[in-house]
């Protein structure tokens, strides 16, 4: 899948000036990341087959990635990606070496005649070195070379945001997702491995070294591939929905089988009820699987990481099964071009925690756990990045919560359920393995809401302050007045808001000029405005 999108649609159409100060400059080598220039743009992947040789002794990776593409328009020259601390050997076409050019972690490959649009090729790039070791995964990206509490080898990749090509080489712009994907992993014998996708059996090599074999049918954005070493005991437990029973896999460390069979019976809860919002979950050919591992975690696609310890949170789930499994259908299924809107990815997965709690406890309960998400909004920067140059510099985590809390204010702004709720259901059924930006998801949620929310999207999105609603309170309790208005960035800003006067509930429509509620009996003291239901700031006006 490739989605083209102009390296001019950066921060300056996206983002008021004066924030651009609250991030770090950017130089060539991101714009080389994160931009689809032309090098990039000309040709679509349509299948990878990497074989990596994982030395944990001397911690180093060598191996090959044949990369099969169509080419989308006539070019001699495509750009591949992989970190300089790789070194690529050659790079074979119709059985001769390529030349290659480095920049930075950039990669421009050349061929011996101009491709033309309609025709697919494969070439295969062979490389090796030491990977970048994570000092705080899965925040820090890199390669885990732990052990468990047997001594054993517990060794793992996360690479979010950091991107694949840290550790293997490819076309890593998230806008282009391989078809599909053959990943081969020789390690020393003895030691046990898994990875995303269908498990197709082992190879004994040469010197006492093993071939693990795995495949994934659908396509993947590039820093889900991943892989786990452990000394890992396999259990299967089955699934069953309306469409027939399903295998859910899970590979937990030797001694933790008993707690991880009491543990992962949530599982089964929490696919249904997605299932119920979000529709079936999008990779049953390639199955469902959670992996223990030294890490939180992370929503390696059919093969999530988890790593919490088996604990459940107050509400009584474990947080990590439920987010990260989210993320099959926003993140893995539904999927961004640009790390700069991954707020499209975690809003909604964090939001699916409250409607998880919602289908198991009822809707008050899940106001409780997303009031437990509000303390942790900073307001500090938008939740929308800059795109165009790989960012992933966010100084906090409003994308998470603040994301959630613009979902469930949207929700309340509605104030229709059965139509909410098709519409979400609609935008992960009808957006199956589809890339959107963030203009088409604001698009999609106008057409299924019948009513215009860009402005709505614009302030929680593009400004990192909360709109303002600004009230006062004039006259006598037998005539008094009530006046109120938005103070808000996005221009023309409108959002309804929940108020009771001496208990009596009514819906205003607060617009950025002042408005006036009179001849009501009321006080100032009678005012409550209902602030479970939307995400702004209350302020008296003098």
């Amino acid at each position: 899948v490739l989605v083209v999108r102009s390296f001019f649609l950066l921060l300056v159409l996206l983002m008021p000036q004066a924030l651009l100060a609250q991030y770090s400059e950017f130089g060539r080598a991101d714009s080389l990341r994160g931009t689809l220039n032309r090098y990039r743009s000309c040709y679509d992947v349509k299948h990878y087959d990497l074989e990596v040789k994982i030395d944990p002794e001397l911690r180093r990776i060598a191996g090959s990635n044949v990369i099969q593409f169509q080419v989308l328009s006539a070019t001699r020259t495509i750009q591949i990606d992989l970190f300089a601390h790789l070194k690529i050997s050659k790079i074979l076409y119709q059985g001769r070496e390529l030349d290659f050019e480095r920049e930075h972690n950039a990669v421009f490959v050349d061929f011996p005649t101009q491709l033309q649009p309609g025709t697919r090729h494969e070439m295969t790039v062979l490389y090796g070195g030491t990977p970048i070791e994570a000092k705080n995964p899965p925040w820090d990206g890199g390669f885990v070379w732990e052990k468990d509490k047997n001594g054993r080898p517990l060794i793992g990749v996360a690479c979010e945001g950091m991107g694949a090509s840290s550790w293997w080489p490819l076309k890593d712009h998230l806008s282009d997702e391989p078809d599909s994907m053959r990943m081969r992993f020789i390690l020393p014998e003895g030691l046990k491995l898994v990875s995303n996708g269908v498990y197709r059996g082992e190879t004994s090599l040469p010197g006492n070294f093993t071939r693990h074999e795995w495949a994934v049918t659908y396509p993947i954005n590039s820093y889900n591939v991943t892989f786990y070493i452990g000394d890992y005991i396999h259990f299967r437990e089955y699934y069953q929905n309306k469409e027939g029973l399903h295998p859910l896999d899970y590979y937990v460390l030797r001694g933790n089988e008993k707690v991880a069979r009491a543990h992962f019976r949530q599982v089964k809860d929490m696919l249904a009820a997605f299932e119920g919002f979000f529709g079936e979950y999008p990779f049953w050919n390639d199955g469902y699987a959670l992996i223990e591992t030294a890490y939180w975690g992370m929503e390696h696609q059919g093969a999530i990481a988890y790593g919490n310890g088996y604990k459940n949170n107050e509400f009584g789930f474990d947080f990590i099964i439920v987010h990260e499994s989210a993320h099959e259908w926003f993140g893995n299924s539904l999927s961004v071009g640009d790390h700069g809107e991954m707020w499209i990815h975690e809003a909604f997965a964090t939001y699916a925690e409250a409607l998880y709690v919602e289908s198991m406890e009822g809707y008050e309960a899940s106001v409780r756990y997303l009031r437990s998400q509000r303390p942790m909004i900073e307001n500090r920067v938008p939740i929308l990045g800059p795109l165009g140059v790989n960012f992933d510099a966010w100084p906090d985590s409003d994308m998470y919560m603040k994301g959630s809390w613009m979902l469930h204010t949207l929700r309340s702004a509605v104030d229709d359920d059965a139509r909410w709720f098709a519409a979400l259901r609609a935008f992960a059924t009808e957006n199956r393995l589809r890339i959107l930006t963030t203009g088409e998801v604001i698009a999609f949620f106008n057409r299924k809401l019948v009513q215009k929310y860009s402005r709505f999207f614009d302030q929680y999105l593009r400004y990192p302050q909360l709109p303002v609603l600004e009230y006062r309170v004039e006259g006598k309790k037998k005539k008094s007045v009530f006046s109120y208005r938005w103070r808000a960035e996005a221009e023309g800003f409108l959002l309804p808001v929940e108020v009771s006067f001496g208990g009596k509930q009514i819906r205003i429509y607060p617009k950025t000029e002042w408005q006036s509620l009179s001849d009501r009996t009321f006080s100032e003291n009678d005012i409550r405005f209902d602030t479970n239901l939307g995400l702004y700031d209350l302020r008296k006006a003098r």
